[in-house]
């Protein structure tokens, strides 16, 4: 396992409660700042790729440094204001980013701590099935279906027709 002390991080109440009520004040503050655009809505308006943003920053150079040499038809308060917003959400972006992965990943951890634990207490419930212990069959066939093309203890135990 990658973080042998992976197991000691999980969330007691106050921490669920915390992380909710964050997620929470986030959307709120979220809430009128959102668009939710149609996919035809995604293409006609998500046409500024990396080549046409700096474009944008080119011009928004030119406006800060020669506002002589810029066209009066634009309003440059909207411009800037329109340029910050976008900045404040890609930074806003990356940083949730970076917080989905890491996540993520711990996710993936408790998974694998999860399925682990399983596999043993499946191995646990085939050996407890051969030894003729009460109960302990129904659970292994019924695990068993997740297992297809894997022998398992009832199986393996039992001939086939054809070995019989």
């Amino acid at each position: 396992m990658p973080f042998a002390n992976f197991d000691n991080r999980h969330f007691d109440a106050a921490e669920k409660t915390a992380v909710n009520n964050a997620l929470s004040s986030l959307e709120d503050a979220l809430k009128e700042k959102q668009a939710n655009l149609s996919a035809e809505e995604r293409q006609k308006y998500g046409s500024v790729n990396e080549q046409n943003k700096l474009i944008i920053n080119k011009v928004k150079d030119y406006h800060d440094t020669q506002p002589a040499l810029s066209s009066p038809d634009i309003d440059w308060n909207e411009f800037n204001d329109d340029h910050d917003t976008r900045n404040f959400l890609q930074s806003t972006i990356l940083r949730l980013q970076g917080l989905v992965i890491g996540m993520e990943n711990a996710k993936i951890l408790h998974d694998y701590d999860n399925y682990s634990a399983a596999l043993t207490d499946y191995d646990y419930s085939k050996y407890k099935a051969g030894t003729q212990s009460i109960g302990f069959q129904p659970k292994v066939d019924e695990l068993a279906q997740f297992f297809s093309g894997r022998p398992t203890g009832s199986t393996a135990a039992k001939p086939t027709e054809e070995e019989a």
